[in-house]
């Protein structure tokens, strides 16, 4: 049995990213906890499926249509979700896109597309949300990494360097908002199997790779992610801030 943490139930949690994958998955664990969950995604079929099913079930679940890479339309998302359901008590900046590229073909263009797709957003949502946390005296802001650029990943330079900076951006905001009881931290995944990894990167010897290296000699999948996301939001890790937690299985 999943466990339950009573402080969530009510609370209004925002996540990024929420329809498919890890972010799918964090959106369903929190319902399950009794939250008022708002996620943004550009997937509107999926978001819209996934609302309706959450709903038919009794859980608060609303997706909103969001690009997050337009700040604005971030910023008026977020405006949105305070107005119909009240104060955010927990940010989850989920949302990123691990696609690969290679950097003697790498443009500036599409190299600040990369940064505001895997980080910019990060900033800006947390920015957005803290005024409602600083009134409460509390809150809890998950900011998503990666192990892609602690185990040296190449061929996707701007995704690296964007998952780096998402720990600075960390500490950074832990620092500053520790004093308002809000807390801030981050987790980095390890190779998790949603079915974009699965269609676009897995491999025989991918999979042989990663047996080797990670301690635990299986596939992990995004629920397992998202049962850490709810533990890390809830009051039972009401003293961790400005950590940086790897959950991969042991593959760092």
């Amino acid at each position: 049995m999943a466990a339950i943490y009573p402080d969530l139930a009510g609370k209004v949690v925002l996540v990024t990213g929420g329809a498919s994958g890890i972010g799918e998955a964090i959106v369903r664990r929190f319902a399950q906890q009794k939250s008022t969950v708002v996620f943004f995604d550009i997937k509107v079929e999926e978001g819209a499926r996934l609302a309706r099913e959450l709903s038919g079930e009794g859980l608060g679940a609303h997706f909103h249509n969001v690009d997050l890479t337009d700040i604005a339309a971030l910023r008026a998302g977020i405006s949105d979700a305070r107005k119909a359901h009240g104060p955010i008590g927990v940010l989850v900046n989920n949302a990123a896109h691990d696609e690969r590229h290679p950097t003697e073909e790498m443009t500036p263009e599409y190299w600040d597309d990369r940064i505001a797709v895997n980080l910019k957003h990060q900033f800006f949502a947390a920015q957005a949300v803290l005024p409602d946390m600083k009134a409460a005296n509390a809150g809890a802001i998950i900011n998503f990494g990666s192990v892609s650029w602690m185990v040296g990943q190449g061929g996707m330079a701007a995704y690296t360097a964007s998952k780096s900076g998402v720990l600075g951006l960390t500490r950074s905001l832990a620092r500053d908002y520790g004093p308002y009881n809000i807390r801030v931290n981050a987790i980095a995944p390890g190779w998790i199997m949603t079915q974009r990894q699965i269609d676009k990167w897995l491999t025989p010897e991918g999979v042989d790779e990663l047996m080797r290296r990670q301690c635990l000699k299986r596939k992990l999948v995004p629920d397992e992610i998202a049962k850490f996301t709810v533990f890390l939001a809830s009051e039972e890790a009401s003293a961790c801030t400005s950590q940086h937690y790897v959950v991969d299985g042991g593959w760092v």
